[in-house]
């Protein structure tokens, strides 16, 4: 055969080599579509009602900005690291933009960049504190946090001031009418599937996201392979930043103005990433099934609110949830090398 004629053989087998690696983690992360198929199925045994369009997206409406915080935690968790402050940065963006749009349709779009901008300046601090000082990013993040909380209580004075307009609130409780076979689509959950796609597209399909894979997997490895491990980290803080921005846009639209509107969330995202087969540590994970243990967390939150059981139920689970995915991945991985 001619060298001319095997290229195509060549690129066909590259293709599906590169197929088989996309396809891994979603087949490892295959428990949580099973986990998700079955609480769907229990929630509508409670509520028959819940299969009815108008319902279902009600609840994709309230599952979208964890959906979105789950896609940019990924990020960092990959790279090997935490990001504890994604909440605190929903509720500040919660806060700042109702004190500064005050009900004025006119500011919601210059507001949000503003909001973008002061996104990605946490992301980045977060980052070069981690990378080029060596703090953990746990502490990093976790000092981030409660500067973020206390920024926003300082401005609010423990009672947030202004009001969304509907412009901006149109992200997270309204929707686009006249959908064919659906009827209506809300505009969360498209922006749920935007970042949804576009985090995919960044990490699966692109040579970013092959560093970010080799930074986790392990670090001193990818630097003498020449992956810039610092600046890697530090982009995908800005991501998960990014994120956290949207996450509180949709939050505010949703739920309108709260001084704790993004309480609690960093934990939902790294317990959502956990259950979606990501490894705490770094080199493992996928979007999809990132998005999918939000979407599960979310469904879980659902049904314990059916049968009645008491919202501090919710972080008892949390924990399980974080405990078993971790004892199982140690489980396989101290199969893999026996």
């Amino acid at each position: 055969m001619s060298a001319d004629a095997m290229i195509p053989v060549v690129e066909r087998r590259f293709d599906e080599s590169r197929g088989r690696q996309m396809l891994r983690p979603l087949v490892a992360a295959a428990p949580v579509f099973v986990v998700l198929f079955g609480l769907f199925i229990w929630i509508t045994i409670e509520n028959p009602n819940f299969t009815n369009p108008n319902v279902f997206f009600i609840f994709m409406r309230r599952a979208a900005p964890l959906m979105v915080l789950a896609a940019g935690q990924l990020f960092v968790i990959v790279s090997g690291e935490f990001d504890l402050s994604m909440g605190a940065l929903a509720t500040l963006t919660v806060i700042l933009a109702a004190s500064w749009i005050d009900g004025d349709p006119g500011r919601t779009w210059w507001v949000i960049a503003a909001l973008l901008l002061i996104g990605a300046l946490v992301g980045l601090a977060n980052g070069l504190i981690t990378t080029l000082l060596g703090v953990p990013s746990f502490i990093t993040t976790l000092g981030m946090l409660l500067i973020l909380d206390g920024f926003a209580l300082w401005w609010s004075g423990g009672t947030p001031k202004g009001s969304l307009p509907d412009n901006f609130r149109m992200w997270g409780r309204t929707s686009m009418q006249d959908v064919p076979l659906i009827g209506q689509l809300p505009y969360s959950v498209i922006v749920m599937w935007a970042v949804g796609i576009l985090c995919a597209w960044l990490l699966h399909f692109t040579s970013f996201g092959k560093q970010v894979f080799a930074t986790g997997g392990n670090p001193r490895a990818a630097f003498f392979s020449g992956v810039h491990v610092p600046r890697v980290r530090t982009f995908c803080f800005v991501i998960s930043a990014l994120t956290g921005v949207l996450a509180g846009v949709l939050l505010g639209g949703f739920s309108g103005v709260s001084p704790d509107a993004g309480g609690g969330y960093e934990f939902r995202a790294i317990s959502a990433v956990v259950l979606g087969g990501a490894v705490l540590g770094g080199g493992r994970g996928a979007v999809i099934p990132a998005m999918a243990g939000a979407l599960a967390l979310e469904a879980l939150f659902t049904l314990l609110n059916l049968l009645g059981l008491p919202n501090p139920i919710r972080d008892v689970f949390q924990g399980v949830i974080i405990i078993g995915a971790l004892g199982i991945v140690a489980f396989r991985e101290r199969k893999t090398r026996e």
